[in-house]
Order: C-alpha cells, then structure tokens, then sequence
C-alpha cells in the first residue's frame, strides 16, 4: 500500500469508530473483497484497539463471484447454506456492527443468468430475513464505505491503468470522505453530520403531504409521503441506543413514500451498478405507487429482472435529496457505484421502505407500518435522478406550496 500511512489509518478508524461507532465488547463483521486485504487488516485493528470482542471477516473475490454465478449447480441458487444464514443471522440478532467495503468491477457479472439472480434474491431475503430486516430497522450499525480495486479504478478513470488508477480513486474517496493529511476526519465529519441533521429536522417539521419532481429530461412525477413521515440524514440510532453513520461519503436527506401514492414519469440522471450489469438511461411510468413500464436504452431485461423479484418490488420505498452542489456531483466523475453515484444526485430507490421513517415506528407492528404506506420488498434498489435543472416542490398537510429544491439546490 503506498498511499499515506496516516491517511489509511485515518480513514480505517472513521469507519470503525464513526461509522460504526465501535462499543467495547462488541463484535464486528467486515465484508471485504481480498484485493484489499490490507486494509482489512487496518479495520480489524482499529477494532481491537477499541475493544471489539471479535472480529469476524467475509471475503470475497469477482472471479470466484464470477465462477460461482456461471457454473455452480443450480440447485444453489433457490437458497442460502443453513450454517451461513444462522451465523449471518445470529450477529444480526446480537447487534454485532458491519462493514461493507463496496468495491466490485461494475460489470463482473455481465452476461450472468439474470433468472438465477432473481431466484437467488428471493432465496437470500428468506432465509436472512433476520439479518434484513434489522438491518433496515436499525437493529445493528451497518456502514457502507469503499476502497479502490484495480477493475473499478479502470473503470472510473479510463485513462488510467494499474496503479496509477489505483492511486487517483484513493485520492478521490479521501477528498469525499473528509480526510486529509493533517486534518481531523472526525471532527469533520461529526460538523457534516449535524448540518444535514439540521436540515432533516426542518424538513421533518414542515410536514409534508406530496413532493412533485420536474426536470428537464422529462421528469414530472408526484409521490405522496405517510402521515407521520420523518426525514433522516447524517447520523442514525441502533436500537442499542448508540448513533452510527451509515454511509461513508453520505450527502442525502432521505425518507419513504407512500406505497401507492406515485403517479408520474421519472428519469434517470446517472448510470446503476444492479447485479454486476451496468443499467442506463432508466425511463419509468407510474401508476398509483406502480411502476407499469419501464424501459432502460442500456441493461433493460436486468433492470425488468430485479423488477419482478416479488409483488413490491414495482413500487418505491425510498427517496432521497440531495444537491446537485455537492462534493461529489462537483468532481464530476461517474463512479458506477451507488455509494458514491447516490450521494451526488437526488435519487429513489424501488423496493423496501424504512420503517424509521414514520415517527413511532418502535412501537408499531409491520402490519401498521405497512397500512401507512411504508413499502415491504425483497429488495432495495437505489437509482439516481437529480439534474442541474431539477426542481421539487412540496404540499404542505395545511395545504402551503414549499419550494424545496430550485434549479438542482436547496430552495430555503
């Protein structure tokens, strides 16, 4: 690793100890692809250093991903190994913390049986229901951070091959992740935090009953929100009463709609990572909360796939602002994957809803959240639809007109 030792560290003990606010006995499970053995090794050690009870590690590999996908037997897709969804499970249920390093090569699973990840999506959200559903619930810290591998840093940056790649997507993600030489990551991100917090909160109060989207790429859609409905942003609470950053870059301010209040058309703004497939030029049409056509100019039979995982899976569960000046819309650079590319547009995702945003949701049975309008799926899929020229405005539940965003920014 020839990136600055300090900044390495840095950013490992953010994760750790911001991310996923490390408490002491607590155990933590990484998910990290072995190209970037190295810094799981950092992870585990600022994990140690903070008193973690163990430290559990998940490797994966795209060719051995790829492999499995291709010439495995079939049978193993219609469900997940017994000892894997227990053990999966059982941390969940134990509030162990977990870090997910998302790097992948955009489109290692190109030309993949879509019906068999469609099969294995239906089999995984079964048999990890446990581990979902707390995910979703806030039931244990979960952070989504990344780190450079060789097949996405090519990606990103084309021009550049090996190394050289390697080292421009390290300088990228330290610069949107707040760390610097000699700057104090923590401190930073702790500011970041509380501004979007501040404004989830003035969002919150508002109280709003619709949001209608309309841009210049032909959006023009209206999307109801549940009585209730809260915005989050920034820092969440598990139910261990500990706070925790989900993702690392974060920019959104982010609630659900109401499951069969959406009516319009929407487009995609950016290019979608689903699968190992890149999907572009995403164009939907809604009806009642349904998604009845869609059409994608790039990736369309994978994008209908994850469509018809099960009855929801039509229907939104979540939307996102975010402005379209912001750190990463500003670099300019598509990085064909969603961490990053969602948190440099306004997005929406097709699938489960969070139940944490409808004030109260502790205390309310899924059934209750469900009749509210929070969306249950299989899957979670986010898509980006923020432009330069993008405008929201909102109806208030005593009936005012608020504009929200104006020409891509915040209107207040």
């Amino acid at each position: 690793m020839d990136m600055n030792q300090k900044m390495l560290w840095q950013y490992a003990r953010l994760i750790v100890g911001v991310g996923i606010n490390l408490q002491k006995g607590q155990t933590l499970v990484i998910n990290c692809p072995v190209d970037r053995a190295d810094f799981a090794r950092l992870l585990n050690t600022a994990a140690y250093d903070l008193g973690a009870k163990d430290v559990v590690m998940l490797w994966r590999d795209d060719y051995c991903t790829r492999e499995h996908w291709l010439r495995a037997d079939d049978s193993l897709f219609d469900g997940v190994y017994s000892w894997d969804a227990e053990r999966l499970n059982t941390l969940a249920k134990e509030g162990a913390g977990y870090i997910s390093i998302a790097a992948a090569d955009p489109e290692n699973l190109k030309g993949v049986d879509q019906e068999r990840q469609r099969r294995y999506s239906i089999a995984s959200n079964r048999d990890l229901k446990d581990f979902y559903n707390l995910e979703m619930t806030n039931g244990f810290p979960w952070c989504v951070a990344s780190v450079p591998i060789t097949s996405w840093a090519e990606k990103v940056f084309p021009e550049l091959k090996g190394e050289e790649a390697n080292e421009k997507l390290w300088e990228t993600i330290f610069k949107m992740v707040r760390i610097t030489e000699d700057g104090d990551a923590v401190e930073a991100w702790k500011e970041h935090c509380a501004t979007l917090e501040r404004r989830a909160k003035t969002l919150t109060e508002m109280d709003l009953e619709s949001v209608h989207y309309k841009n210049s790429l032909g959006t023009d859609l209206v999307v109801e929100l549940p009585e209730n409905c809260q915005w989050l942003a920034g820092g969440e609470e598990c139910k261990a009463g500990h706070k925790f950053v989900a993702n690392m870059p974060t920019e959104e301010i982010f609630s659900a709609p109401k499951r069969d209040g959406v009516n319009g058309v929407l487009y995609s703004a950016r290019p979608l990572v689903l699968n190992g497939n890149i999907v572009d030029g995403i164009r939907f049409e809604f009806e009642n909360g349904k998604i009845v056509k869609a059409t994608a100019e790039k990736g369309e039979e994978v994008l209908n796939k994850a469509l018809d995982t099960d009855e929801n899976s039509r229907f939104l569960g979540e939307i996102a602002l975010v402005p379209y000046d912001s750190p990463i819309s500003n670099s300019k650079i598509t990085f064909f994957n969603t961490l990053f590319d969602e948190n440099a547009s306004c997005h929406v995702a097709i699938g489960m809803g969070y139940s944490n945003c409808v004030k109260g949701f502790e205390n309310m049975t899924l059934d209750e959240l469900r009749e509210l309008g929070v969306n249950d799926s299989m899957i979670h899929v986010d898509f980006m639809i923020g432009t330069e020229d993008l405008s929201i405005t909102a109806v208030t539940r005593d009936g005012r007109r608020v504009a929200i965003f104006e020409n891509g920014n915040w209107a207040f």
